[in-house]
């Protein structure tokens, strides 16, 4: 199973460098169910002008409209970053088995860095955790993108 992260983390690091090439913050994702991806998204909070236009949240929409149903249980979501608080409680409303992620985020980490909304055990639904697949490719990117702004 573990190969399979690898190989589906390297498709999200595919959309973080479309959205770097788009000058939005580099965190991309996407979601499969039974070894498919049914959604990919890249952050486009500059582009739609969108505060809640992060990476997670379109792909969860992308994956909503391909399964028609917003219920998204037996599916995966890989990001190259940790979900921030939005996008952890999309996670669980969208009632999501798992969340792969690739770099922690010490800002805004909602899966464990700062908070664990994934699994709170006072929310009705808990989503499987998996931390650091692909951590150095994501936060190369990261830094890169960050570098570049800071001239």
């Amino acid at each position: 199973m573990e190969d399979n992260h690898g190989r589906f983390m390297i498709l999200a690091l595919k959309e973080a460098e479309a959205a770097f090439s788009r000058n939005e913050v580099p965190v991309g994702a996407v979601i499969v169910k039974d070894g498919v991806v049914i959604a990919r998204a890249h952050n486009q909070v500059e582009m739609l002008q969108d505060p809640t236009a992060h990476a997670e949240v379109l792909a969860i929409g992308a994956a909503a409209n391909h399964v028609g149903t917003w219920r998204l249980n037996g599916c995966t979501l890989y990001v190259t970053l940790e979900p921030c608080p939005m996008c952890a409680g999309a996670i669980v409303l969208s009632r999501l088995d798992r969340v792969v992620f690739g770099s922690y985020d010490p800002k805004m980490g909602a899966c464990s860095t700062l908070y664990n909304i994934a699994q709170d055990e006072r929310l009705n639904h808990r989503v499987e955790v998996i931390a650091g697949v692909k951590d150095d490719e994501s936060k190369l990117l990261l830094r890169e993108f960050f570098a570049r702004k800071r001239g």
